[in-house]
């Protein structure tokens, strides 16, 4: 391989929320990480070093995002990557993908509406919706009648699409987006899709931006390149919106009400110089994190076949359905991961399903194999009422 993805880099001290806010989400700090969903590698060269530039230059005042050089840079990768022509003029820019989302919320809902998602869930999601005070409502992944009956709930107003979905890194097929596009039509269902996790599909698999399926269908797109290649401390993510007046309106709120009109400066110019030059790195990047998922599927076939896991479509986190072994809560297998082990790893109650764990295997081949290992001793552990137990 060209670019170097097993050396380790230190993040602790670093203000790291993967590995130094480890206590805020688990009891005791020094745990070995597989949590939030950022890697453990630097981000491409051509990132650093136009970065670097940028930083040589001095002077940081106040900036505008409708420049040829991003809108450009945008344009062409969709047309590259996604073989998909995308309307620059309907470009939006926020500091977050939930940002984004919590502003179309805002423009679209009203307090007490509804917003459908599928389920399980970013955490994110749910707390951006029940923070405004909307009426969240799930269905599952595969649950079509129950995608129906949502939309056709009066006061259901928007769907909020995670494309490809996390935690499942399932990438939707053309006929799931049209499905859905045609059901958003029926029931006057606005749709905000949320792609961040687009450009980390794996070979055999079709990421479709919902540019082509929004005919008819008020909506939104946002995503960022800060997801794949792991910048997403510079902030920044853009979108496009359908309709000419959500897009002016949406641009206004942002400008005016918000006070975000100038963006950061460096996620320009990380957006910039990866999109113009990074794609090199990140089809490496997905086949390094692809082993690292291979390897689970292997461990994870040998220790517990009745699992059936595989490979996700997208992504480098694992979702793990434990119900298949009689692991049903969360409580106890964490308390194992933590106390024995050593390790966090996201409970599946989370996002909404115990008895599953979201596992991230962004990160250098060794670390990987040590969260593998640690996950199998810790799931055999509690299937023998905590007996000891040897690989």
């Amino acid at each position: 391989m060209t670019y170097d993805f097993d050396t380790v880099v230190d993040r602790r001290g670093t203000w790291c929320v993967q590995w130094d806010g480890i206590t805020d989400r688990f009891p005791v700090p020094d745990l070995l990480p597989f949590t939030i969903s950022d890697m453990d590698f630097r981000s491409p060269p051509v990132v650093l070093d136009a970065l670097t530039a940028r930083v040589g230059h001095g002077v940081f005042g106040y900036t505008d995002w409708h420049n040829d050089d991003f809108r450009g840079a945008i344009r062409d990768w969709f047309r590259e990557r996604y073989a998909t022509e995308v309307d620059v003029d309907r470009l939006v820019y926020g500091p977050s993908v939930l940002n984004q989302i919590a502003q179309l919320l805002r423009m679209w809902t009203v307090p007490g509406d509804g917003v459908v998602l599928h389920s399980p869930t970013y955490d994110g999601f749910r707390k951006a919706i029940l923070g405004l005070d909307r009426d969240l409502r799930t269905v599952g992944v595969d649950d079509w009648a129950g995608l129906e009956r949502e939309f056709a709930r009066p006061d259901s107003r928007v769907f909020v699409l995670c494309s490809p979905h996390n935690p499942t890194g399932h990438v939707w097929t053309d006929a799931e987006l049209r499905r859905m596009a045609e059901l958003a039509r029926a029931h006057d269902v606005a749709v905000i899709s949320d792609e961040i996790h687009a450009d980390l599909t794996h070979d055999g698999h079709v990421h479709r931006p919902w540019t082509a399926y929004g005919e008819g269908v008020r909506w939104a797109l946002v995503t960022s390149a800060s997801k794949s290649f792991n910048f997403p401390a510079l902030s920044g993510s853009y979108g496009f919106i359908g309709d000419p007046d959500d897009h002016a309106e949406f641009v206004r709120r942002m400008g005016h009400d918000e006070g975000l009109e100038s963006p950061a400066v460096l996620a320009l110019t990380a957006h910039i110089a990866a999109y113009r030059e990074g794609a090199p790195w990140l089809d490496e990047l997905r086949a390094y994190t692809y082993g690292n998922l291979r390897l689970l599927e292997d461990r994870l076939k040998a220790a517990f076949p009745e699992l059936g896991w595989r490979v996700p479509d997208a992504g480098y986190l694992a979702w793990i359905d434990l119900r298949p072994l009689g692991i049903t809560a969360d409580e106890e297998l964490q308390r194992v991961l933590v106390e024995r082990e050593r390790v966090a790893i996201m409970p599946g109650g989370t996002y909404g399903e115990p008895g599953f764990v979201r596992l991230n295997l962004g990160c250098p081949r060794d670390k990987a194999e040590a969260g593998i290992e640690a996950l199998v001793r810790a799931v055999a552990t509690v299937r023998s009422d905590g007996a000891d137990w040897n690989p």
